[in-house]
């Protein structure tokens, strides 16, 4: 169980240092590049808007993975709960 949840946690943490990095990288690119201005601020521009929306779906993929993540958590605090309730009911009929 452990594994599982383990994975997504490493990808996830991953996502934003590297749009981050594409995003440095290329906005250098396109500054150093010999191009009109014109030109330029519109690949910048688009870029930003593709870089939105590929951060915004990260985001929400986040959100759903912490929401199952919580749900998950959750009922296994309330099994551990009753397991714990059903092992001390034994414990003190035996005593």
């Amino acid at each position: 169980m452990k594994e599982e949840m383990a994975t997504p946690i490493k990808q996830n943490s991953i996502v934003v240092p590297l749009l981050v990095g594409g995003i440095v990288g290329a906005a250098l690119g396109f500054l150093l590049a010999p191009k009109p201005g014109h030109e330029i601020r519109k690949q910048i521009k688009d870029l930003a808007a593709d870089t939105k929306g590929k951060l915004s779906s990260a985001i929400d993929r986040s959100r759903e993975f912490y929401d199952e993540a919580k749900v998950v958590v959750s009922n296994a605090v309330d099994a551990g709960k009753q397991a714990y309730a059903q092992e001390r009911d034994k414990f003190q009929t035996s005593h």
